[in-house]
């Protein structure tokens, strides 16, 4: 597996990133990783010659900033690492990518290249969060903040997908987020996204609308939503668990004394199990080829992390079976 690492992108680049890079190849003996950026900046971050084995670097002299407007910062900058990365996939010198950069120009840049799978409307970022069950994919949080009915649809396929076969989830639900568990309830896309699981044939998976306290309870395997509402949702989910975190740190385990290392112990390995760099990045679903979006806080243990999940994705064939699936089963007509 050869994929394209975006060596600029994210808050502390090229730092962390290139060390993810790193021990990304030491622990996949099959993964090639090729360094988008900067050489400068890059080289005297890898070691020495003869240990840098399956350690690429495709020079380019540009970086699109965090607050830069998408679009702008792709025309502006023909040569940036987002757009040099979408070019190597585009010619199929890579099998995927991964940056932690500017999310919309990450997103833009596949839509300037059409790289949509064919019966993919449009792709969708999904993020995996953790529950009492176990994962739960979480989509579109942020690709497509106009959805329609058909787009979610595709989203609960999709997400269902990555489910089975990446998270190992052996038979995903897919839930619809809503207001409310009735049927009638929530805005026109709700209902009529509703309709379209309710008249598919996927409904034995659709187990109907989810609410948002849901989620963290395992009542779905992949829940479906906007792009604005997932955003919301993803955003607030990492800053409740922030501040549950630190109130556990600094009220329960502080006043403890005999107990107080084995305590510490287990809180650091509670927040590293549910930490968002467990799963190293989000998945922009209905991509030609495997694309993972990371936080831009993102660590070289995320890095390293989204890198293998990259490899697992082209590895597994996903986007194949996505073809396959969405082709099999059309979203049907909705009244009116």
């Amino acid at each position: 597996m050869r994929i394209a690492l975006d060596a600029m992108g994210g808050d502390h680049a090229p730092g962390p990133i290139v060390a993810g890079a790193v021990q990304a190849v030491q622990a996949e003996q099959e993964l090639t990783v090729v360094l988008v950026g900067d050489q400068a900046q890059i080289e005297p971050l890898l070691p020495p010659l003869e240990q840098r084995q399956r350690l690429e670097i495709f020079h380019c002299t540009q970086v699109i900033t965090m607050d830069e407007k998408p679009v702008e910062g792709l025309r502006r900058k023909p040569d940036n690492s987002i757009k040099r990365s979408w070019e190597l996939l585009a010619s199929h010198k890579v099998d995927g990518l991964v940056s932690a950069g500017n999310t919309g120009a990450m997103v833009a840049g596949g839509h300037f290249l059409k790289r949509f799978l064919p019966p993919v409307l449009r792709p969708g970022i999904a993020a995996v969060l953790p529950t009492e069950r176990g994962p739960c994919v979480l989509l579109d949080v942020g690709a497509n903040i106009h959805a329609k009915p058909e787009h979610l649809y595709q989203y609960g396929l999709m997400g269902a997908i990555y489910a089975r076969h990446i998270l190992q989830v052996e038979q995903p639900r897919i839930g619809l987020m809503n207001v409310g568990e009735e049927e009638a309830k929530g805005h026109d896309l709700a209902r009529d996204t509703h309709q379209l699981f309710d008249r598919s044939g996927i409904r034995d998976r659709f187990i109907g609308n989810v609410e948002g306290r849901d989620i963290h309870k395992g009542t779905a395997d992949v829940v479906v939503c906007d792009g604005f509402v997932g955003n919301v949702v993803l955003k607030y989910s990492e800053g409740v668990f922030e501040f549950l975190m630190k109130i556990v740190h600094n009220e329960l385990l502080a006043p403890l004394s005999s107990e107080r290392d084995k305590a510490e112990q287990v809180w650091r390995e509670l927040a590293l199990r549910y930490d968002y760099s467990t799963y190293g990045g989000a998945p922009l679903l209905g991509i030609d080829g495997a694309c993972i979006i990371c936080h831009g806080s993102s660590g070289e243990r995320a890095i390293k992390n989204a890198l293998l999940v990259a490899a697992r994705y082209a590895r597994a064939h996903l986007n194949d079976i996505i073809v396959q699936e969405l082709t099999a089963n059309p979203p049907p007509t909705v009244d009116g």
